[in-house]
């Protein structure tokens, strides 16, 4: 089985606790050994879990969320698109 980064995204929280199956998190580990975008989401999601197990608070810029959502929405589509294209070639 192939995993979608769609998939990896739905467990990177259960990846991180270490409460997938075996078979799952073998399936995830192979597909973050070729995608830089599914990579930067687990390193990303580590990072944010470091930063809010910190006693400290800190307030967002005003628009991030927003910006965040729109980068990460062109990300995908832009992903998408080139996985397309590679598959139109084989």
């Amino acid at each position: 089985m192939r995993l979608k980064c769609e998939h990896v995204w739905n467990y990177i929280s259960d990846y991180i606790d270490g409460s997938v199956n075996a078979q799952l998190r073998d399936e995830i580990e192979k597909h973050l050994e070729h995608c830089e975008i599914c990579t930067a989401v687990l390193d990303s999601t580590r990072n944010i879990l470091v930063l809010t197990a910190d006693e400290r608070t800190f307030e967002l810029p005003v628009g991030f969320s927003e910006r965040l959502h729109a980068r990460l929405a062109k990300e995908l589509v832009g992903h998408t698109a080139g996985a397309d294209a590679d598959s139109a070639e084989l």
